[in-house]
């Protein structure tokens, strides 16, 4: 059982006002917040330990070099990577996928299929659609039904021996749809085909097992996670990382140089071409850190009641549709009002301290499905409260009254 107050005790920016009115932050699957030891950390990083890290023989560089290489371990166990060196660093889950759409570009060829699903986002199709360009290859989408659910059974049949990647989220931004990632993985090796899984969305509510879902990639970001902008992993099987080319060359990525020929340097290195985001990196260790402190389960079970019970209230209100009805969703609510653009009731929820999202979310094929312009997002995490969510459906009520 989560003590709620406690918990919002340790996020300073929840005490603050906006527009004079207390700070009501639903805007989580865009970014959470940040709690006061994760941000002690980077300020411990910066007064004690700014130095470069795998270079120095001096002090403070082996010592944030420690940080850093502890950080990427705690990682490694809490996704149960089978490696340490297969923890990329990256400045987040679309530096990761492009990495690997990267790499793939020396493997694929025409006649060759790529898979995505229709509930991406942005981020996990436009790499995809690059990487077809330039190598010929086929994309492939399984459809989505009106639930916000992929369509298995069309799932099947596009799968091929011309399949060589699948991509698919693993939770929806725009929906909260949790998809069965397990099922789409087992499909696909049974065809040969390698899967990307997008954990941006997931991460945040739910503890991926990297060797349990015997996924080839998977891709997350800290901000999703109460850490720091600018920083993110991606896991590869080391197989995998081993087979793909170095994405960017520089610093750091290299055994040896001289004006005929480079070699690369081992895992993890080859990918971390020059100097990296170290306060993130150390920092998201910290993150994962007062996350697990919480318990993922615990968080799990108490965004599912604040799911339910904001559900409940928001489709007491008539005109109201909610967007993304699967049974297996997270802590996600996308929803319009008959007739009232999202934008204007977004402003209107902002002038009354209400931090919510409107737009396509960067996935505009589900709002072109649903022939809307977007939505109204409410995404809760587990330092939001009942009373909360209340506040957001007196602020919906009056928008309606307001706008109609």
């Amino acid at each position: 059982m989560l003590n709620v107050d406690d918990i919002r005790k340790d996020f300073p920016i929840l005490s603050r006002k906006v527009n004079g009115k207390p700070l009501v932050y639903f805007d989580n699957a865009a970014t959470s917040q940040t709690p006061q030891q994760v941000i002690d950390a980077i300020v411990d990083y910066y007064s004690n330990y700014n130095a470069n890290i795998h270079r120095g023989v001096h002090t403070i560089s082996q010592e944030a070099t420690d940080l850093y290489e502890q950080s990427r371990q705690k990682i490694q166990a809490h996704f149960n990577a089978k490696h340490a060196h297969e923890i990329i660093f990256t400045s987040g889950t679309t530096h990761g996928i492009n990495l690997i759409a990267n790499g793939f570009s020396s493997i694929l060829k025409k006649g060759d299929d790529i898979i995505v699903s229709a509930l991406e986002h942005h981020s996990n199709i436009v790499p995809w659609q690059m990487l077809c360009e330039r190598t010929g290859a086929t994309l492939k989408v399984i459809p989505m039904n009106d639930a916000g659910e992929l369509v298995m059974s069309e799932y099947e049949t596009l799968l091929s021996e011309h399949t060589k990647l699948v991509f698919v989220n693993h939770i929806s931004n725009a929906l909260g749809t949790i998809n069965p990632i397990e099922y789409i993985i087992e499909k696909a090796h049974q065809v040969g085909a390698a899967v990307l899984i997008d954990g941006a969305q997931a991460c945040p509510h739910l503890k991926p097992d990297v060797q349990a879902l015997d996924v080839d990639f998977y891709v997350a970001s800290a901000h999703k996670m109460c850490g720091p902008t600018g920083i993110g992993m991606l896991y590869g099987k080391e197989a995998w990382l081993n087979k793909l080319p170095p994405y960017q060359g520089g610093g750091e990525m290299i055994a040896e140089v001289t004006f005929e020929k480079t070699t690369y340097a081992d895992l993890p290195h080859k990918f971390e071409a020059g100097t990296p985001n170290i306060a993130g990196g150390i920092v998201f260790g910290t993150a994962i850190d007062y996350m697990n402190t919480i318990g993922l389960d615990a968080i799990a079970t108490y965004e599912g009641e604040l799911l339910e019970y904001a559900t409940a209230k928001l489709l007491d209100i008539e005109g109201l549709k909610i967007y993304g009805t699967s049974k297996h969703k997270t802590s996600v609510l996308s929803f319009n009002l008959d007739g009232i653009h999202p934008y204007d009731v977004g402003s209107i929820l902002d002038k009354l301290g209400i931090a919510v999202r409107t737009g396509h979310h960067c996935a505009q094929p589900i709002m072109d499905y649903y022939k809307i312009p977007g939505t109204i997002r409410a995404s809760f995490a587990f330092y939001n409260t009942k009373e909360e969510i209340d506040a957001l459906v007196e602020g919906v009520k009056k928008a309606k009254m307001m706008l109609s």
